[in-house]
């Protein structure tokens, strides 16, 4: 991952050297501007974009924040940095779960979401850099585990937050309509994904052009 950042907010060059990365690098500029900050579950899941400190500030004053579900995992970059310092500040549980945006989530990734999912401090939320992609597929996961049907869940994966289906990340939607089509109705989510689901065949399913890999890699630069 691109990144100016060398790490430490303790003096004042490393902390404007984090700002920078943020804004220009990490493209916090265009996140100052907007946000797709939304309930998922009110009061218990929220989900947005990478978050600024003060939009984090905000969103614990307003939704009652107790646990950051990070999508991104540990990146060292600025955004990282001063995202996780706001989080101690606030006492916040902090959780990585690494997630590819253009790739179906190894079983061991995906069950740990659901773990973090159940065993949270509610509310929660989860966010990743454009709270398109991973957030929406760990709303949707959310949303499967309390029992609703795939179709309300896949709704989270939609353009309302950015979310392209045509692209790479199309991916996430393959792996819900996956289990659709193998586990719904008959076997709890999480059971699913222990015994039956399979990604590498969910992936060699998956096909996207190449305006696709375009938009999602060169263009939106999703992770």
């Amino acid at each position: 991952m691109d990144s100016i950042y060398r790490g430490g907010l303790d003096t004042p060059g490393g902390r404007r050297r984090a700002w920078v990365d943020s804004l220009l690098v990490d493209h916090g500029m265009l996140r100052l501007a907007w946000t797709n900050a939304s309930p998922v579950l009110p009061g218990r899941l929220y989900r947005c974009n990478h978050p600024t400190p003060a939009r984090l500030t905000g969103m614990v004053g307003r939704w009652g924040i107790r646990t950051v579900l990070n999508l991104r995992g540990p990146t060292g970059n600025g955004s990282d940095a001063l995202s996780r310092e706001r989080a101690s500040q606030l006492g916040l549980d902090f959780i990585d779960l690494p997630m590819s945006s253009g790739r179906p989530p190894p079983r061991a990734s995906l069950l740990a979401l659901i773990a973090a999912l159940q065993t949270m401090r509610e509310p929660g939320l989860a966010h990743c850099k454009s709270g398109a992609d991973r957030a929406g597929f760990a709303a949707a996961v959310f949303l499967l585990l309390q029992g609703a049907p795939v179709a309300t869940a896949m709704r989270q994966l939609s353009l309302r937050w950015g979310h392209f289906a045509r692209s790479r990340a199309g991916v996430l939607d393959a792996v819900l309509r996956a289990y659709a089509g193998e586990g719904e109705g008959r076997t709890p989510f999480a059971d699913w994904v222990t015994n039956h689901y399979d990604p590498a065949a969910i992936e060699a399913r998956f096909a996207v052009g190449r305006l696709g890999t375009l938009l999602h890699d060169r263009i939106l630069r999703r992770e």
